[in-house]
Order: C-alpha cells, then structure tokens, then sequence
C-alpha cells in the first residue's frame, strides 16, 4: 500500500512533548501505545502533492487532540485514513489502488474500517461511494472538519478517549523523513481557469489563510526545529488578491507583506518560494527577494508552454514576452538565481512549430530545471472537450526531446557551480560509505525534485545542521562537495 512514509505512532500521554500554552507543531517521536491505552490506532496515507501533505499534518494534530494514536504505518492500525488524489489520472487510479489495498485489509480483519477524504473525493465522491461501498466514510475536502464528529457518529472510534486541552494541542504533525525541512501552504484553491487544470473543480476558488496565523505556524514551525520552510500554494503571487475584495480593501496583505511578516515573526533560516506565477510577479517582489538573504535565490516560476497560441489555448495569464521580462528582472537583480519551472508537451492542438517554440524559450532562457509532462486529459476541464488531441506517441517523443535538451542545459549550469563556496543544509547521514559521510542541499536544491549534495568529511554533522561548502564535481542530478566548516 502507499504510505507517507514509515513512522512511530503518536500517543497521547502524559510523557509526550505536547507541553506550552502556544499552539505549536509536533514531530512524531519514537514510541508505541501501552495495550492499555484507550485512543483509536489511526493510520493516515497520503497521496499527492506537498499541499496534501500539508493536509494530512494538520488533519493528524486534529486527530491527535481528541486523544487518538496517528502513524502513517498501517500496521496495527484501527482505522485507515487515505488522503486522495484526483489532479491527473495516474494520481486517480493510484488513489483507487491504495483505497482498494486498504478494503482488503478491512476485509482480513486487519483494520477496522476504512475512510477516504481529499481532492478525489471532493471531485468523485459519488462515484466512489458508489463503486466502492466498502469504505465507511467519505469526506471531502470542504467536509474535513466533521472527520471526528462523523468517526464518533459511525461508532468507528471509541466515544471516550484522553482529549489534549486545546492549548496544548499541536497545529500540525510533522510527517516527513527530514523533519528540518517543510511547507507552509498560504492559501487554498484557485482563481485561474488554465484549460488543462482540475484544481478549481476540486479545492474552488483562491482563498488567502489570514497573514497572522501563517506567522504562528510558521513560528511553531521553527520552534519545533524546521529550518527551512517551502511557500506552496496554487499560485502563489495570488495571496492577498481575494482578502482586497473584503472588507479591508487595500489595507489587505499581499505576497510581499506576508514574507516580511514572517521575516520579522520568526527565525527561521531558508524561506524557498514555489508556484510563482510570471504574471504575479512584480518589481517590489523582485527587490524583496534580492535584499532578504533569508528568502533563497531561489523561484519555482511554471510556465507550461513557450507559444503564445498553445498559451492562449490554455488559458494562461501570460504570454511569452511577460516570461522573459520577468526572468530577466530576476536574474538582473538576483545573480545567484536558481530557476525551476513546469511544462507540458502535446496539449491538444500543439504543432512541431509550437512546440519548436517551446524548446527555443527553454534554450533563450536556460531554466536551471524543468520538470516536463505529457498532457492528460482531465474530465471536466475546458480541454478536455478540445479538437486535436495529440497522439499518445507524439507526446512520448516530444517529451524525450525536451527532456534531452533541458539535461545538457541543465549539466552547464550544474557545472558552472563547481569551484563555488555556498551553504547547504545536512538531510541525512550515511553509513558505510567511504567517501561520503552525509547528503544534503545546496541553495539551489529543493527537497525531493532537484537533487543532493553528496557531502565529502563533515565529522560531527548531523541532519539539520547549516554547513558551508565547497562544489568540487558535479553529475547527472547531483553534486558533490566538502565540508568546509
């Protein structure tokens, strides 16, 4: 079955750091309910992106309040919690596999029931309930909040469990293997309508999380050890937007005040900016990155497509000439720059010259990564009911092309950092290696999508720790360097 990753449980008891009057934000840690304890076992798996992540850990500090034992691990688990995906098909039927693999065991007597929520849900719920009546709850995303209400309701987990005061009730539960490293998503939904994307379908219309609770999670964040936070939305530059059509009008934050809010309002190290829109992007934003060492030279800008017509057909907010003017107010400003993007090849109507298009953008501008995909056809979308949809063969070859000419762009700018003294945060320790005593990331390496430093020395690191390096060799996705100090 797919699984966040392989966690302890959490119990609620008296010797869990669940101590303050602050809320705050939680690790696991290293232990295992007595026989005797009487919260439910919940298992909570989550697929997706780091949005839905973000989803699970707060769902699970929900769940973690009114007394329950959460992991990821579904072994031994009582209740099994799937949070979905729904955003393209592979997502989907991943989704259904895990829900099915999870029936089964229900089926065994391994678990007890089984609940399903998140943007599959949301968008497919009918469905669902239909198809697979096995599953004993369905929630979606707008629905989350009654998960506990209904699991009592359903008789699914005991009526009387340890409740944490609400003061000491954590905001979130850090799931990942590097709990140095998370995200702190600033806003839900969507207000854009690109051709291709569900999203709106399934999260609705951009809603801004208020600046101040964004400052105390993050703060709680930091408290608890992260040093370094990814801003994750669905476009980022958009935050504020909506909170100026309320009642505070232009009083409202936007992106800008919201960074300097958190500049201010905690000590956290890296600030890494992802889902920036071209088109949201303006000078004042540019200046802040450039003069705040703590927010990294370093910007996830999707583009999705390098023709004009293939971005009007998808119903982009940008065009060409915006893409590269804001690339060049970035890098003019920001030397150091990093620039990671998205694309898609063979959205409906595309033609050689279009994508010939595509690829001229990617060598004018020499992203430092792309990440690349063939258009799926998402149910419910404008462009799911276009003309001209392009051959499944088609889309593989374009894609192999683009992808063999982002690598060997890719591998000039790798090579450009050789020689360079940057730092870097430690992820992990290895062991058994004679070269290599530690991995981590340089400035230009986001987790999980960019990469590692392979890190050479370095006696006395450990994960989390802020090291300065020096790049000696760079290879296909990775680099290597020293441990300076």
């Amino acid at each position: 079955m797919a699984r966040i990753r392989e966690l302890p449980v959490f119990p609620v008891t008296p010797d869990v750091a669940l101590s303050g009057t602050a809320p705050h934000v939680a690790a696991l840690p290293p232990a295992k309910p007595s026989d005797s304890a009487s919260g439910p076992r919940i298992a909570v798996v989550t697929l997706g992106c780091d949005k839905n992540t973000v989803d699970s850990e707060r769902m699970m500090a929900a769940l973690v309040g009114q007394g329950a034992f959460v992991s990821s691990e579904v072994e031994g688990a009582d209740v099994v919690i799937v949070n979905t995906c729904g955003f393209i098909e592979a997502a989907k039927e991943q989704s259904i596999e895990t829900i099915l693999e999870a029936c089964s065991l229900k089926e065994r007597g391994d678990v007890r029931a089984v609940v399903a929520v998140g943007c599959m849900v949301q968008r497919h719920g009918e469905e669902l309930r239909a198809e697979v009546p096995e599953v004993d709850l369905y929630l979606g995303l707008t629905e989350l909040q009654s998960l506990w209400p209904e699991l009592l309701r359903r008789g699914l987990v005991p009526s009387r469990s340890r409740v944490v005061p609400t003061m000491e009730r954590p905001l979130r539960i850090l799931t990942g293997e590097t709990p140095h490293t998370s995200y702190l998503k600033i806003s839900e939904g969507c207000d854009h309508t690109c051709a291709f994307c569900a999203i709106p379908l399934m999260r609705g219309l951009h809603r801004s999380q208020p600046l101040e609770e964004l400052v105390r999670e993050a703060a709680a964040l930091g408290a608890q050890g992260v040093r370094e936070i990814n801003i994750v939305s669905q476009d980022t530059t958009w935050y504020g937007r909506d909170l100026r059509r309320g009642p505070a009008g232009r009083n409202a934050p936007l992106l800008t005040d919201l960074m300097r809010a958190l500049m201010l309002g905690t000590d956290v190290p890296w600030y890494r900016l992802f889902y920036m829109y071209p088109s949201g992007i303006n000078r004042e934003l540019v200046e802040l990155i450039a003069g705040e060492p703590r927010i990294l030279p370093y910007l996830d800008m999707p583009i999705q497509h390098g023709s004009d017509r293939m971005l009007l057909r998808m119903r982009r907010p940008e065009r060409r000439n915006t893409i590269v003017e804001r690339v060049s107010w970035l890098r003019d400003a920001i030397p150091d720059l990093t620039l990671r993007t998205t694309v898609i090849v063979g959205f409906p109507g595309e033609t050689d010259d279009d994508f010939r298009s595509l690829l001229d953008l990617l060598e004018d501008v020499e992203f430092d990564r792309v990440g690349a995909f063939p258009y799926s056809l998402e149910e419910g979308t404008r462009a799911a009911d276009m003309a001209d949809q392009v051959p499944e063969s088609v889309k593989r070859e374009r894609l192999e092309e683009l992808m063999e000419l982002q690598r060997h762009i890719s591998a000039e700018r790798s090579l450009s950092l050789v020689g360079r003294t940057m730092p870097a945060i430690v992820d992990r320790m290895v062991h058994g290696d004679p070269e290599f005593g530690s991995t981590g990331r340089v400035v230009s390496q986001a987790m999980d999508i960019d990469g590692v430093t392979h890190l050479r020395e370095g006696v006395g690191v450990a994960p989390g720790d802020m090291v300065e390096v020096e790049i000696v060799d760079a290879l296909d996705h990775d680099l290597v360097a020293e441990v300076i100090r």
